[in-house]
């Protein structure tokens, strides 16, 4: 994949007198999955960029989610790219499944986006009522080095457990929903947006609880990573779940190259909140992107032309 510069094209006129055309930025932004939730909020931050910043041409790729797009911007592949904050650190820091690369020390951040909420989903009949009781179950936690399986360990972690002590099963969300609806599995880990499609499935189904997180867990969870966030799972979002559930969130980011001009960063924040109101509208996961919660979850450092943005905005002394 090839990174596109910014060029500026001097053209000359048929009739020999000099014409100079605007210059054009051409920005790569690294999004997820076309059936996600990423692409299409990708798309419609381009589709602002061109109705109201002709200076812009912002490139929506799409790619393999958070891991994948966090190497884009480390191997300098995209200029901008949507990711969870959980994987922008471990990124940034060479962690987890980071730990045996080079980390993405180049990768700043810009806007916190939207939550990315931590499902424990389990079959009804498999009488699990805490992440305690997940102890010789059959769970699915994830594809092998995905977030959702740093997730598993860390919330398992803080109940005391390990992956050696469940059955763990290294599922794709969908391969993860249908082993839960003919009972190859216990439960499931997801991190994902509430309503999601896989879990909405199961739930029609099959009857399923969603574990709770408790208090106490919680605050020894976010003690030792701070980038998780409390979230409560709505009552009536799944089938059979009737009652609001405590759990944890991650937060959606979006993140820049380093490299990329602070002076295009700035302008890009200024011009998506000046029409914010479009980006509500293109899906209902970005309502909840507003300036007071712009650095939520914010694991590694911002990106200068964000710092002076929200600076201007009062959002950052």
């Amino acid at each position: 994949m090839k990174k596109v510069v910014a060029l500026a094209v001097i053209l000359t006129s048929v009739l020999g007198m000099g014409q100079v055309q605007a210059k054009k930025k051409f920005i790569t932004l690294g999004a997820g999955w076309v059936t996600g939730v990423y692409y299409p909020l990708a798309g419609a931050m381009s589709r602002i960029m061109y109705l109201y910043e002709p200076e812009f041409r912002l490139t929506v790729e799409s790619s393999g989610a958070s891991v994948a797009n966090a190497r884009l911007i480390r191997d300098k592949e995209v200029d901008m790219a949507i990711l969870q904050n959980d994987i922008a650190y471990y990124a940034y820091t060479g962690t987890e499944v980071f730990k045996n690369e080079k980390p993405a020390k180049n990768m700043r951040g810009v806007l916190a986006l939207h939550k990315e909420t931590v499902h424990i989903v389990a079959r009804k009949d498999a009488g699990i009522n805490s992440p305690a009781d997940l102890k010789g179950k059959k769970v699915a936690v994830g594809p092998l080095g995905s977030g959702t399986e740093a997730n598993a360990r860390q919330i398992l972690g803080v109940y005391g457990l390990t992956f050696k002590d469940i059955k763990p099963e290294r599922l794709k969300a969908s391969e993860a929903a249908d082993f839960l609806k003919d009972g190859r599995i216990d439960a499931a880990f997801f991190t994902v947006g509430q309503g999601a499609a896989a879990i909405m499935d199961v739930s029609i189904i099959t009857p399923i609880k969603i574990v709770p997180i408790d208090d106490a867990h919680f605050k020894m969870l976010t003690k030792k990573y701070s980038f998780y966030a409390r979230d409560t799972i709505k009552p009536g979002v799944y089938k059979g779940v009737d009652q609001p559930v405590p759990t944890v969130a991650v937060k959606a980011l979006l993140v820049a190259r380093k490299g990329l001009p602070a002076e295009d960063v700035y302008k890009f924040l200024k011009v998506l909140f000046a029409h914010i109101d479009l980006l509500h509208k293109a899906h209902a996961r970005a309502k909840s992107i507003t300036l007071q919660t712009a650095l939520e979850g914010m694991s590694i450092p911002l990106h200068p032309g964000a710092e002076k943005f929200y600076k201007e905005k009062g959002i950052l002394k």
